[in-house]
């Protein structure tokens, strides 16, 4: 039992260090290229806080762990809504862009609205069975998603919001792919032997993805956040996380459904109630307070209530 808790401080470190020096080179590049700081959020760091999940789920799709794969995914997504932006916004309220507000947003709940209507049979299968078919509609829009994010840099000005130090090319992608390693790395360290111990423990899968697996592999969008929101960087913040969640949902569970179909378990449902309440609620907060911005009671209501309904969860298996 020592040996995995070491491990997953090993891994904690290498998700600091690597949230670092992600969102030093990507806020650099962002300037470098004259990139605005939410379409880097939205897709280089979004994408590398996402990879824990894409190993861990391509793993546990091909040795048919659906469970996990599902459990996953829907955690990782309400730990990012729920527990990241409630961390991030009591450090400090979220300014939000209106771009983020109208579309991004709005987008995250329509991939929630799509994964339900795809795993409870309502198009293309008579059984709850994310399908090869089912994960080709998901990686179709998650082709448009990156369209649409490329239309946004043909058509967004940069307004500069912090100073960055210059730096060459090779430093800046350097420090993505060192942070970028370090993030894979420590996530799967943490993962693996935090899932060690609470299999020791006799817990269920479906538990084990929506809380440790789920908390373990956003600990990337966790730190990234945090550090992104403390250098001022509001845009890197709250792209990472609606970009992560948007990753997660048509990109990783369509490669997760390639590598095997996916039986789904109706108890997930309850699951993305939440996440879809989530969403809904961040978008109704933009509007309620200071508009625009995710303000320190929002962002402690949106932290308490997940952690209530996790001590529930966890109760009922005990």
């Amino acid at each position: 039992m020592i040996v995995p808790i070491l491990l997953i401080l090993v891994g904690f470190v290498l998700l600091i260090k690597g949230a670092d020096w992600m969102v030093s080179g990507s806020s650099a590049l962002a300037k470098k290229n004259n990139i605005s700081n939410i379409a880097i959020g939205l897709t280089i760091v979004a994408f590398g806080t996402s990879t824990p999940e894409l190993v861990v789920n391509s793993f546990a799709s091909f040795q048919g762990h659906s469970d996990i794969v599902f459990g996953n995914v829907i955690g990782s997504n309400n730990f990012n809504l729920f527990i990241i932006l409630g961390i991030v916004g009591l450090i400090s309220p979220i300014v939000v862009q209106s771009n983020t507000v109208w579309k991004e947003i709005p987008l995250s709940l329509f991939a929630v609205v799509i994964l339900y209507l795809l795993c409870n049979s309502f198009f293309f299968q008579e059984t709850a069975v994310l399908t090869r078919l089912d994960g080709l509609v998901l990686i179709v829009m998650f082709g448009l998603f990156l369209f649409y994010v490329y239309k946004q840099l043909k058509t967004e000005t940069l307004v500069p919001e912090i100073a960055i130090i210059p730096m060459s090319t090779r430093k800046i992608w350097s420090l993505i792919f060192i942070g970028l390693s370090g993030l894979v790395l420590g996530g799967k360290l943490v993962v693996d032997n935090a899932v060690e111990v609470a299999s020791s423990m006799g817990v269920s899968e479906k538990i084990i993805g929506l809380t440790i697996v789920a908390a373990g592999t956003s600990l990337p969008e966790l730190v990234t956040s945090v550090v992104a929101v403390m250098r001022k960087n509001n845009d890197i913040a709250i792209g990472n996380i609606i970009g992560s969640n948007i990753f997660n949902i048509f990109l990783i569970l369509s490669v997760s459904s390639f590598i095997r179909p996916i039986e789904f378990a109706p108890l997930f449902n309850t699951d993305l109630y939440i996440l879809a309440g989530g969403t809904i609620f961040l978008f109704i907060a933009m509007f309620t307070g200071v508009k625009k911005k995710l303000d320190r009671w929002e962002a402690a209501l949106l932290l308490v209530s997940y952690l209530a309904y996790t001590v529930y969860l966890i109760g009922k298996e005990v």
